[in-house]
């Protein structure tokens, strides 16, 4: 990685045009930069905001050694091809590393560089063949087993109560290399994004309280309703997989509460900005996607300073009408502490991400309880 800053206006790059690279193409024009974004849907909501859309598969050639031009290249979702991204490494500054990348698609290689990081993971083992099944799997049970590859908001997770139910689902999954998860005694999961150019330049959002519904996060509140020393211990831990992967860029790192004394594990990391994070750009000195900017610049990340408790809420398509008509915006809209954030998709479908919101209030409570209340009113159209 070069040390000279890339400055405006400069072209950056981003695999990926969805809402992530919607809102990094956002931060980046309000900033000055070009961007240009390599997607294959000619819908990209990304696209709508970009100087220029790459309209391709995200390992065709020619869209590459196009994208490869730019000043800096970053990325908007996981799983993108790290192959790819090594390739573009070669020709301009890439973040984060295609390796890093790598290790996040898969949960196997995921779980081994977070304990080499010392940290803690659920009970796990896993299961590549249908041999890998035997007694000694009970340990592990009851348990979810998960596709060690292309799993994301609840997909390719089976619940399995016995080795029976276990072989089953091994089955149903095509027999492609899975994870099996110990239960945990589960209280909560919170989330931490990482901003880190460099072992002296790191930075660390207050850890967001996250709740999900049918799978998918539904809500994001921050901060969370933790003792102080937790979510402090919350921030080390997050900090500490960073370095450990030697990470440059923005990481999300998704951690499980667990029994009575709040005990930590991580979960599952995310290379790029995260859903959970997206409270940062009404509620933060700076958001998520302004670091992602600064840092694939080579600039040291921003301040995240929170400036106000909130909750983030996920707007789905299960919303919308059957006739694809639009929700009520009224109330969220007239709710002057209130932020929404629509991603310019064309077509809304039950459990699409089409949008956001965010509430800021005078502490966490009231604003997760007063998100709910917008978020009901929107159901109800």
């Amino acid at each position: 990685m070069q040390n000279t800053p890339i400055l405006p206006p400069a072209n950056l790059g981003i695999l990926g045009g969805g809402q992530l690279g919607r809102m990094f193409t956002v931060a980046a024009k309000t900033m000055g930069y070009r961007v240009t974004v390599l997607d294959p849907d000619p819908n990209a909501p990304a696209a709508e905001f970009a100087d220029r859309h790459l309209c391709a598969p995200f390992d065709d050639q020619a869209a590459l050694d196009e994208l490869a031009k730019c000043a800096a290249v970053t990325t908007e979702f996981e799983n993108v091809n790290a192959d790819a991204m090594r390739f573009l490494a070669r020709h301009t500054r890439v973040s984060p590393s295609g390796d890093c990348v790598a290790v996040a698609q898969n949960r196997i290689q995921e779980k081994a560089w977070i304990r080499k990081a010392g940290l803690q993971t659920a009970p796990y083992q896993a299961v590549c063949t249908p041999e890998d099944i035997t007694d000694a799997s009970a340990e592990f049970l009851p348990g979810i087993l998960k596709t060690a590859t292309l799993g994301y908001d609840g997909k390719g997770q089976i619940r399995v109560k016995t080795l029976a139910e276990l072989q089953t689902a091994f089955a149903e999954h095509g027999g492609v290399d899975c994870v099996l998860e110990k239960m945990v005694d589960l209280r909560g999961e919170i989330s931490v994004v990482v901003c880190r150019l460099n072992s002296e330049n790191v930075q660390t959002f207050d850890p967001a309280e996250n709740i999900h519904e049918n799978g998918i996060l539904a809500y994001s509140i921050v901060p969370a309703r933790l003792p102080q020393d937790i979510q402090q211990q919350a921030r080390q831990m997050a900090r500490r997989l960073a370095d450990e992967l030697d990470y440059v860029g923005v990481l999300a790192v998704e951690m499980f509460v667990v029994g009575d004394t709040h005990e930590l594990i991580v979960n599952e990391i995310a290379p790029r900005p995260h859903n959970s994070g997206h409270h940062t750009i009404d509620a933060c000195a700076a958001s998520q996607f302004q670091q992602q900017v600064r840092i694939m610049c080579g600039l040291p990340p921003a301040d995240t300073r929170l400036l106000s408790a909130c909750c983030m809420a996920n707007i789905l398509g299960d919303v919308w009408g059957g006739d694809g008509s639009e929700p009520d915006w009224l109330p969220l809209q007239s709710d002057t502490a209130s932020f929404l954030h629509l991603y310019g998709k064309k077509s809304a479908r039950k459990g699409r991400k089409m949008g956001h919101f965010v509430t800021l209030a005078a502490d966490a409570d009231a604003a997760f309880e007063k998100a709910q209340k917008l978020h009901a009113s929107l159901k109800k159209a």
